[in-house]
């Protein structure tokens, strides 16, 4: 890391009364935490659009089927 980059580190974490590791540590934990919620909304894409291209014109659903927002 250069030294600006560094310094601004330094003053950033001062002014939040921690230091340049925990700024970093939390950092990565947020990036760890944003990863999974992105897998995770991956996941739901896929499995929508594998339900949107499966699904036929001729495909009845009952009233309790098309009303269901929980998916």
């Amino acid at each position: 890391m250069d030294d600006d980059t560094y310094r601004l580190a330094r003053i950033k974490a001062a002014e939040r009364d921690t230091s340049v590791s925990a700024l970093v540590k939390q950092y990565l934990a947020d990036l760890a935490r944003d990863e999974g919620a992105f897998e995770r909304l991956a996941q739901e894409e896929q499995a929508l659009r594998e339900r949107i291209l499966s699904f036929r014109a001729g495909d009845k659903l009952s009233r309790d089927e098309l009303y269901d927002r929980s998916r």
